[in-house]
This record gives structure tokens, C-alpha cells and sequence, in this order.
């Protein structure tokens, strides 16, 4: 399989998602929105993932390419290819399905639990994932779920956390895919964030106990097997 990712900033990266990709045999090409890379032809690739990044969605003055960005979402969307967008890639969904995307009650940053919603958790891919579940946050902004999609997850901070719309596209608020080293880039880069907050951790909690990386990673892979089913 063909899997294409839209990279925002050269410190978000695919994290575990490339050895995932790289152990089942996949091929993975990327656009560098920040680089000026061309978008894709459809055809180029089986299966879309839109990363993560510190703007917002609707920075189009600052960052021009997000414009084009979201046309590019909304043709693979009509497409009816699987797509997964983590963070900003899910606010940019969100937006392009039609529903708002808003600063959110609480910044959220660090190892904070989700909860899965009661039906989406008795689904098949629900079925596969822990219902609670401490995961790796970095956003201050959030979404309404769209028309026709069905919520996955909360958490105290932040009331929708995913949603899956037409069982192939799913759209994650929070990152499975962070490994240590991944959270240690963010963290250099993005160290002005690091306030004082109900929901924002210090460095060190952030980085202390290597095992949350490998479990979130696990569930992130299980995402992955159910999406490329679906291609």
C-alpha cells in the first residue's frame, strides 16, 4: 500500500507510524507543506494521514498552503480513500466535513487520560482499544464532531477528542503516534507553550516512563491495521 502524509513542520513527525509502515511492507511518500512540496496526484497513494502542527486551521494568511491543503482533504474525502488527521490534521477534517473548530476550554499538553465514547466502544475497531486509556496531548484548540460522524473520546479538558465519519476516516485530537524522541522534539520547539495550566505538564512528567510511549504506539498501530482494511 501507498501511504501519503502532509507534514506541517519539520519537527512533527510520523513517530511510530513509520515503523509500522516500513515492518508491513508499506511505501511512504510525503508533502512538506512548510517546504513548498507539490500536493499529490490521487492516484499516487492508497491511504492519507494529515500530522499535526502549532497553527491553527484558520491561519490561511500566515500559512497560504492551507487553503490549498484543505481542497487537497476534500478531494481525497470524495475519494473515498482512508484518512487519518492527528491534532491539526483532525481540526483540518473537521473543518473541511463542515464543523467548527474553536480555541478550547483548556490547553491540554502531557500525558492526560481519554475516555471512549459508550457506542463507539462497541464498534469493531472500539472493540480493540482500551476504553480508558493515558494518552499524549499538545493542542489549545478544538472541534465539533461533523454531521454524520460518530465521537470516539473525552477527556476532562476537552469534550471531543476523535471522531470516525464513514468508517475510513478518522480524526484523533490526541497523538497515538509520539515516541520519546518525537515528544522531545515538540518539546524543544514548542517550549513557549509550557505555561502555567490546569492541563499543561512540565518536561519532565512529560518525558518520564518510556512504557506510555510503547503503549499508545500499540494503539496506534491497531488504528492503522483498521484503516488500511479499509483501503
Amino acid at each position: 500500500m501507498n501511504i501519503h502524509y502532509l507534514q506541517h513542520v519539520p519537527f512533527e513527525g510520523l513517530g511510530s507510524i513509520e515503523q509500522w509502515a516500513i515492518g508491513h511492507g508499506h511505501q511512504l511518500s510525503v508533502t512538506r507543506l512548510y517546504a513548498g512540496d507539490h500536493l499529490p496526484a490521487l492516484d499516487r497513494f492508497d491511504m492519507l494521514i494529515v500530522l499535526g502542527g502549532p497553527m491553527s486551521v484558520h491561519d490561511e494568511f500566515e500559512h497560504v498552503w492551507l487553503k490549498a491543503e484543505k481542497w487537497f482533504i476534500r478531494q481525497v474525502l470524495e475519494a473515498g480513500k482512508p484518512i487519518l488527521g492527528i491534532c491539526l490534521g483532525a481540526q483540518l477534517i473537521a473543518e473541511v466535513l463542515g464543523a467548527a473548530v474553536t480555541p478550547a476550554r483548556e490547553k491540554e499538553i502531557g500525558w492526560f487520560p481519554i475516555t471512549l465514547n459508550e457506542a463507539f466502544a462497541l464498534t469493531d475497531l472500539g472493540g480493540r482499544l482500551p476504553r480508558q486509556a493515558e494518552v499524549f496531548h499538545w493542542h489549545g484548540e478544538t472541534f465539533s464532531i461533523p454531521e454524520g460522524a460518530e465521537a470516539i473520546a473525552s477527556s476532562a479538558a476537552c469534550e471531543n477528542q476523535g471522531f470516525i465519519h464513514n468508517d475510513a476516516i478518522i480524526a484523533l485530537q490526541y497523538h497515538l503516534e509520539t515516541t520519546h524522541f518525537s515528544a522531545e522534539s515538540i518539546i524543544d520547539n514548542s517550549r513557549n507553550e509550557l505555561t502555567d495550566g490546569k492541563y499543561i505538564q512540565t518536561e519532565e512528567q512529560m518525558l518520564h516512563g518510556s512504557e506510555r510511549f510503547g503503549a499508545i504506539n500499540r494503539q496506534m498501530s491497531t488504528i492503522l491495521e483498521y484503516l488500511a482494511a479499509q483501503a
